[in-house]
Order: structure tokens, then C-alpha cells, then sequence
């Protein structure tokens, strides 16, 4: 029989972790600002590796989980038109609400006006690396050697080389069904570890949050305060209002019951900072908790945690803005025009590379001929909003994800309309036991 011993769920716990890290890094900083043996046995010791370990972990997943599950919902799918289709639709919608928001964040930051008035100096230099140009993107889709691009996590590459061995699987008759067996029991066994990892998750939030706080400069916050701010409430306003109206808009679904689901993988987003990382924690609720199917999901999970840059375009569009405004240029509204569709297009040109967010930027900039260095005044406060924009982009990718089962006729409306539905699969003995009840009442 079920435990009806009431206990504190797991985004209750993971929110009492992260707000106790929080407290205890702040408390570090204030009462120890100096101390080597703070530093040496908490801060760089234990909080360090608790956290490390914790990442490393999610990661370790990344990997075999997107490679796995996009297999089995590719040879799942007999017709390949489909997958144009389905790819279509993602990439249009990842698109369009990278256009909205960076949009929404000039249209914030020219009437708020973050940097009327501010005369900052910084030591932080930025070197922006270079951007690949559209032809050598289109040819690093393609991966040289599979299993390198599985060891250095290059999401397009995998994506790319698990939609042709889907299809070939799917293909090939016999063979390919027998295959498909063992992936989705390996699917099965990954995503068990998936839920082990979450059990832990409290307990790794806690040190990365510790950390976070008790080496984090408040000073340079406050000297970017109204720049701070601003993103944060954009970022928030972005991710709250406009995936809900968008969602309500394209399905007619409850925004509420959506973001109620989503609120274990935006913590998760918001301590990791990390798209793909959290990518087995989204795919898992996305297919567990809002009903999406596996061969939908497997799919535009891994791909909106790669192309999806809400977060990103965000940041980027109150920093060009506020790098203006602080070095005295005029942008016209042709100009407010370029940054937008730079910045939308270049979150698909620059998927992949280390350090996009920057680089994005820097791009952005030099289209607007405003200086490059402008971003090291910022990159003081990034670090704190790079965890927001992750939770806006991982809460994207979830929302399109919802849009397009929901087009494809793979959404299961129980599950999505069920406030019960587990992350964590129930035993199999007791789904029987339930069964049996029902027959007896009947």
C-alpha cells in the first residue's frame, strides 16, 4: 500500500536547500570575509566539491541520455518527413521567442534607462573569440568522428548523427526493432538514474549556493544596481508572462499548471547556470510531468537547450542598450532593428560554442558599432544572472516542447492536467494493486 505519511517534496526540499546555501555563503562573507580556513575547508573545500560532484554527475548523463532517447523517438517515427516537420516547427518557435525577447528587453531598457547618467570604469578586459562564419557552421553539423563529439558533448553533432542512426534503424526492418529494444531499455535504465540524482539534488544546491554567495562581490551589484535589476525583472517578466501567454495562445493549455510543473527544473536551471546539464531533469518532466511524448521530447529538449538563447538575448539586449547609454552613442531604431535580428539569428550560428553568450554579444556590438569592451562592465554581475537566464531558457525549451506535441497530437492531456503526476515512477506492483481496487469497486 502507498505511504501516506506526509513528507516534503522535492522541489520543497531543493528550495530549503538553496535558500539555506544562500544564507550560510552570505553569513561566510560577512563573518569570515578573510578567513583561509573558510576559504580552504568550505568555500574551496567541501562546498566546492559537493557541488562539483553534483554537476559533474548531471553531465555525466547528458550524453548517453539525449543520444539514447533521440534514437528511440527517431526510429519511432516511420515517416522522415516528420522529422522535417517536427524541426521546423521547433527551430520557428526557438526562433520567434528569441525575437520577442530581446525585443521586450530594448524596449525596457530604453524607457528605463539603465545607464543615463553612469560614469563607470572597470579593469575587466573582454577578448571575444571569434565567430564561426554560417558555412563552417552548417559543416560542424556534421560530426568527423560520432564518438568525439559524444566525448566533448557537442549537443548539434549528437543530435545530428542520433537522427540518422534513428532513421536507419527505423528502416531496416527486424534488426532495427530488436536494436530499438535494448535502447529503450537502456532509456529506461538512464532515466532511473536521472531520478536517483534529483533525490540528491538538496543537498548539491546547498554547497553550489554557499559557494556562489560567500565569494560573490555585492559591492559591484550595487554599483550596477538599476542594470541588475532591470535584467532580473525581465528575465522574470519573460518567463512568467510571455511563455504564458504564448502557451494559453498556441494550445489553450493552463499556463498554471505548467509553470507548477516546471519549478524542480528551474531551480535546477538557476543553480547549475547550465542549459545542458539540466537537459535530463527537463527531458524527464517534460515527458513525465507534462505529458509530452518521448519521441517529441527526445527531440526538441536537446535542441532548445543548444539553440534556445530567450535568457541570452535578454541580457544581450539591456547591455547594448545600457553599454550605449554609458558611452554616450545614440542608437537609431534601425539600429534597435540589427540587434534584433542579430542577436536572433546568432543564437543558431553560435549554438554549440563556448562561451556564446559573450560572443553573441560581441557581435551584437560591433553590428551597432558600439566598442567591444563595453562588456566588461558587466561581466562583474553576470555570473548571478547567468543562473536566471538559465531557468528562462530551460522553461523555454519545455513550453515549445508542450506546443509541439500538442500539434503533433503527442500530448497526453492526463498527465499535463494532472497536479500528481510524479517525476518519479510509481512501482509497478502498486499500479497493479490500484488496478485491482478499481475492478473491485466496479
Amino acid at each position: 500500500m502507498r505511504d501516506n505519511n506526509k513528507k516534503l517534496s522535492l522541489t520543497t526540499r531543493i528550495v530549503i536547500g538553496m535558500f539555506a546555501g544562500i544564507i550560510v555563503g552570505f553569513l561566510l562573507k560577512l563573518l569570515f570575509p578573510e578567513s583561509v580556513l573558510v576559504e580552504g575547508y568550505l568555500t574551496k573545500g567541501l562546498f566546492h566539491v559537493v557541488g562539483q560532484i553534483f554537476i559533474s554527475s548531471l553531465q555525466m548523463l547528458v550524453v548517453p541520455l539525449v543520444f539514447v532517447s533521440l534514437v528511440v523517438g527517431t526510429c519511432s517515427i516511420s515517416d522522415p518527413s516528420k522529422l522535417g516537420r517536427l524541426g521546423g516547427k521547433a527551430v520557428s518557435l526557438y526562433m520567434v521567442t528569441t525575437a520577442i525577447a530581446i525585443t521586450f528587453a530594448i524596449f525596457a531598457a530604453v524607457v528605463i534607462q539603465p545607464g543615463a547618467g553612469v560614469a563607470m570604469q572597470s579593469d575587466a578586459t573582454f577578448e571575444p573569440s571569434q565567430a564561426p562564419s554560417l558555412a563552417q557552421v552548417i559543416i560542424d553539423l556534421f560530426p568527423k568522428n560520432p564518438f568525439s563529439a559524444m566525448a566533448d558533448g557537442n549537443m548539434l553533432q549528437i543530435i545530428v548523427f542520433a537522427l540518422l542512426f534513428g532513421i536507419s534503424m527505423a528502416l531496416i526492418g527486424k534488426s532495427g526493432d530488436r536494436l530499438k529494444g535494448f535502447f529503450e531499455d537502456f532509456n529506461e535504465v538512464i532515466m532511473k538514474l536521472v531520478v536517483i540524482l534529483m533525490n540528491l539534488a538538496p543537498y548539491g544546491v546547498f554547497a553550489l549556493m554557499a559557494k556562489l554567495f560567500s565569494e560573490t562581490e555585492f559591492e559591484t551589484i550595487f554599483s550596477l544596481g538599476k542594470y541588475f535589476l532591470l535584467v532580473f525583472f525581465v528575465l522574470i517578466l519573460h518567463g512568467l508572462v510571455t511563455y504564458s501567454l504564448i502557451l494559453k495562445g498556441m494550445t489553450g493549455l493552463s499556463p498554471w499548471m505548467f509553470l507548477k510543473k516546471m519549478r524542480e527544473v528551474q531551480i535546477f536551471g538557476f543553480t547549475i547556470s547550465s542549459s545542458n546539464a539540466t537537459i535530463p531533469v527537463t527531458l524527464e518532466t517534460v515527458t513525465k510531468r507534462l505529458g509530452v511524448s518521448n519521441k517529441i521530447g527526445s527531440f526538441t529538449v536537446p535542441l532548445g537547450a543548444t539553440i534556445n538563447m530567450d535568457g541570452t538575448a535578454i541580457m544581450q539586449g539591456v547591455a547594448t542598450v545600457f553599454i550605449a547609454q554609458v558611452y554616450l552613442v545614440d542608437l537609431s531604431i534601425a539600429d534597435y532593428a540589427m540587434v534584433v535580428l542579430t542577436a536572433t539569428l546568432a543564437s543558431i550560428g553560435t549554438a554549440g560554442v563556448p562561451g556564446v553568450g559573450l560572443i553573441m554579444l560581441a557581435m551584437v556590438l560591433g553590428q551597432v558599432g558600439l566598442p567591444v569592451e563595453g562588456i566588461g562592465l558587466i561581466i562583474g554581475v553576470d555570473r548571478l544572472l547567468d543562473m536566471t537566464r538559465t531557468a528562462v531558457n530551460v522553461t523555454g525549451d519545455a513550453m515549445v516542447s508542450v506546443i509541439v506535441a500538442k500539434s503533433e497530437g503527442e500530448l497526453d492531456y492526463a498527465i499535463y492536467n494532472d497536479e500528481n503526476a510524479d517525476i518519479e515512477a510509481r512501482d509497478v506492483g502498486e499500479q497493479i494493486e490500484e488496478k485491482i481496487h478499481e475492478k473491485e469497486s466496479q
